[in-house]
């Protein structure tokens, strides 16, 4: 663990306000103005062809409006977003950003020996090559320890986002190099913006996570180990009906649904987990 007095300090502090405001709070430590979200544009684009109805069903539970509301995305920006995976957040920042900003995705290598990666990246590509009027100004990058730690010029960008991959990075001991990657790419003042799992507060942190489950002081004190200045946090994606407690972990719930049919109705209703919505900042120079 990271603890520190004062995280914790500040963590029970954020713990007693949030009995006192809605599920949809946001809890800032630093009052900055944020640029305006092009709420027109984004709008275009949620309902855009180039989605699935299954992806655009899945906005009810990851608010993208609000969630790049708060972390401030908007449309001019230099946005990485670490391992896109099947591209569901693509699809939403690189129209998004086309016209007046970058989207870089960060992703695996696709020079890798294992195949489940070679054929991850290979998929992705092909996605992007399926609507190239909506993805050609996609740049990619690759972001895979211990080599491959540069996915774009040092203090190039101005928004980094990460959804739901601490969890990934633990059992392999690579959270921290991977986040000091992330710092590094951003500008002076830039933010990171982090959604993860949200695990059972007072419970000890798995260190490999291997339920997919994040308990949410650990993330912050991890992150402000690198160097990050905890700048908020939002209850967007908090999800009360997730109980954490699945035989499956996380995977129990949608979209992955692991115990496919066995008590599907009963998952589907639960939704997608409880997550932790948490905005930094790297300090200006």
């Amino acid at each position: 663990m990271y603890a520190t007095s004062s995280a914790l300090t500040k963590l029970l502090y954020l713990s007693m306000f949030a009995l006192a405001v809605t599920a949809c709070s946001d809890v800032s430590t630093a009052t900055p103005e944020k640029p305006a979200l092009n709420e027109q544009k984004l709008a275009a684009v949620l309902a855009g062809a180039h989605r699935s109805d299954a992806n655009k069903a899945r906005d009810k539970w990851r608010h993208p409006v609000e969630v790049l509301e708060f972390f401030g995305v908007s449309d001019d920006k230099v946005v990485m977003e670490i391992w896109p995976g099947g591209g569901w957040y693509t699809e939403v920042l690189a129209p998004y950003l086309r016209d007046s900003g970058k989207y870089i995705a960060a992703g695996w290598d696709p020079e890798s020996d294992i195949p489940f990666i070679k054929n991850a990246v290979s998929a992705y590509m092909t996605k992007l090559a399926e609507y190239p009027d909506v993805y050609d100004q996609t740049e990619i990058g690759v972001l895979m320890p211990p080599e491959k730690m540069q996915p774009a010029a040092p203090g190039s960008v101005d928004v980094v986002l990460t959804f739901r991959n601490i969890h990934n990075w633990m059992p392999r001991g690579s959270q921290q190099v991977m986040l000091q990657a992330m710092y590094d790419a951003l500008k002076p003042g830039g933010v990171l913006g982090v959604i993860e799992h949200r695990g059972v507060p007072g419970v000890e942190q798995d260190p490999k996570a291997a339920s997919g489950y994040v308990n949410e002081d650990y993330a912050i004190e991890l992150i402000e180990s690198v160097g990050f200045v905890f700048d908020g946090k939002s209850e967007i994606n908090a999800n009360p009906a997730d109980t954490k407690d699945h035989p499956e972990g996380v995977w129990t719930l949608p979209p992955t649904l692991r115990l496919k049919e066995q008590d599907k109705e009963k998952y589907l209703a639960i939704g997608e987990s409880d997550r932790f919505t948490l905005r930094f900042v790297k300090p200006a120079m």
